[in-house]
Formats: structure tokens, C-alpha cells, sequence
């Protein structure tokens, strides 16, 4: 059943890609016509952005359809850990991109450009309207993929935030160097956030145990298992923040036939099932017994 929902979940994320794939590339062309007629650097340096965002959102769905792959002889586990390479390509794109337009604002602040207003005015408002409706389908999602995706999307959306507010004022008052520092307070809150996403993924490389796992309650509730004295080797990670998985020792305190062994080794994966556990690995052992793959400290 896990295993059922992870697969949806998988394909949902995919679907989700794909569309903010395309909401993206179809709105950077317009946003490349538009800043060419409204004589915009802001809206240009925006659609040059928008481009990389398209290249790093293409390879995001493609990484995301080879992540559901089946497992294979030399990849047991499966290409799941392929979104997370997308999610690293997509971080370094988007610190590469952040980096850039902190060059720009301050090459505006510098010597600001004169645009047109009104057009400015209205291609922020499709801006908003598009990029803010692929977030919201992304948002729905669980994976690392689609939440670094959908913080490029958030970048674009402040931006056109921005944009807007500009826009609106400079139609009242030439204050056009709002342009570039609403542009700073973007970009540093927008590095601050590719930190944490990189952060989290380093931990899934690492196979740190996920934020989500207490591995505390779930270490007490294996020793409270019925015939369990102690239990000893227990780890847990996740292939790609989705799929966690986790292998243990259980320390028995009497000996137990193939059947009751076999009896408290499902009463265990259901245990850990019930606890966000995709895929465990049980081993039986005894308390006189010498376990050779026991850590030592």
C-alpha cells in the first residue's frame, strides 16, 4: 500500500513538473516580446532568468520520469535518487541566477533605466497570474524536486511582485530605482532558501535520518514488541526524501522456531509501516548470541 502511494505520489510530481515546465517556457517567450516593446532591462534580465528557470524546470521533469524507474540488477533501489540531482542542478541554477541579478540591481541602482510603466504594469499582472498558478500545483507536492522547482517559481512570482508595485508607483512617481532594491530584498531571500534546500538534500546524500522520523519513538516501540529485549544497529534514511527506508537487529530473549521469528518480523514491518517506513529490514538475534555485524564503538 506504501509502496502503491509513493508510486502516485511520484507520478503526480511528475505531472506537476511538466505543467510549471510549460507555464514557464510559454510565458518567458512572452516576457522576452514584452520587455523588447516596453523597453524594460528589469523585465529582459527577467526573461533571461525565466530561460535558465525553463532549462532547469526541462531537466527537473526529465530527471523526475527516470526516478520511476524499476530497480535493476545494478541499481537495487531503483533511479530514485535522480530527482535529487535535479534538485542540485536546479540549486545551482537558481544561486547562478540569484548571484546575477544582485550584479544587475546594482548596476540599476547605479544608473537606472527609464521604462515603460503601463506595459510593465500588465505584464506583471500575467506574470503573477501564471507563475503564482504553478506554484500552487506544485505546492501540493511532497519531494525535494518540486518544492526547489517550486521556489524557482516563487522567485519569479516576488519578482513580478515587484514588478508590479514599481510599475504602479512610477505611473504616479519616476522612482525608478525601486526596481533594483526591491530586486535585492528578492535575491537574498531567495539565496537564503536554496541554503536550506541544500541543506536537506545533503542530509538525503548523507543519508541522515529524515527531519520527519522521530527515530527515538520508533526505537522505543521496537523494544516494546513482544518478546524483544533490546535492539541494537538501527538506521534510517531516505532515497529521495519520499522514500524512507530502515534496517534493524532484534534482540530476542528467547529462542523462537521459523514461524515465530517469521511472526514478529511482520508484526514489525507493520509497525514500522504504520510509522512512515517504506521498506524495512529485520534481523532476528539473541542475547547469548555474537552478532559479527554488530558496531563497535
Amino acid at each position: 500500500m506504501a509502496h502503491h502511494q509513493h508510486e502516485h505520489h511520484h507520478e503526480r510530481a511528475t505531472e506537476n513538473i511538466a505543467l510549471a515546465f510549460f507555464l514557464n517556457f510559454s510565458f518567458c517567450i512572452i516576457e522576452l516580446i514584452g520587455g523588447l516593446f516596453t523597453n524594460s532591462i528589469a523585465i529582459l534580465s527577467d526573461a533571461l532568468h525565466d530561460f535558465g528557470d525553463s532549462v532547469a524546470l526541462g531537466l527537473a521533469w526529465i530527471f523526475q520520469k527516470i526516478a520511476g524507474r524499476k530497480p535493476t540488477a545494478h541499481y537495487t533501489y531503483g533511479y530514485k535518487r535522480f530527482s535529487l540531482l535535479s534538485a542540485i542542478v536546479n540549486s545551482v541554477i537558481l544561486l547562478t541566477g540569484s548571484v546575477f541579478v544582485l550584479y544587475e540591481s546594482v548596476q540599476r541602482i547605479l544608473s537606472p533605466a527609464e521604462p515603460d510603466a503601463r506595459g510593465m504594469l500588465l505584464l506583471a499582472i500575467l506574470g503573477v497570474v501564471v507563475n503564482g498558478a504553478a506554484i500552487f500545483r506544485l505546492k501540493k507536492g511532497n519531494s525535494v524536486n518540486e518544492r526547489v522547482v517550486s521556489l524557482h517559481l516563487l522567485e519569479d512570482v516576488l519578482g513580478w511582485i515587484a514588478v508590479l508595485i514599481v510599475s504602479i508607483v512610477m505611473l504616479f512617481v519616476n522612482v525608478p530605482v525601486l526596481d533594483p532594491l526591491l530586486s535585492v530584498g528578492i535575491s537574498v531571500y531567495i539565496l537564503y532558501n536554496v541554503y536550506r534546500n541544500l541543506k536537506t538534500i545533503f542530509r538525503v546524500i548523507l543519508q541522515g535520518t529524515p527531519t520527519h522520523i522521530n527515530e527515538k519513538e520508533i526505537a522505543g516501540k521496537l523494544k516494546n514488541l513482544p518478546g524483544v529485549t533490546d535492539i541494537h544497529d538501527l538506521h534510517i534514511w531516505t532515497m529521495d526524501s519520499e522514500y524512507t527506508v530502515l534496517t534493524v537487529h532484534l534482540v530476542l530473549g528467547e529462542p523462537r522456531d521459523i514461524a515465530g521469528q517469521q511472526k514478529i518480523r511482520s508484526e514489525t514491518h507493520l509497525l514500522l509501516k504504520d510509522m512512515g517506513i517504506h521498506h524495512s529490514t529485520v534481523e532476528i538475534e539473541y542475547a547469548d548470541e555474537n552478532c559479527e555485524w554488530c558496531e563497535t564503538e
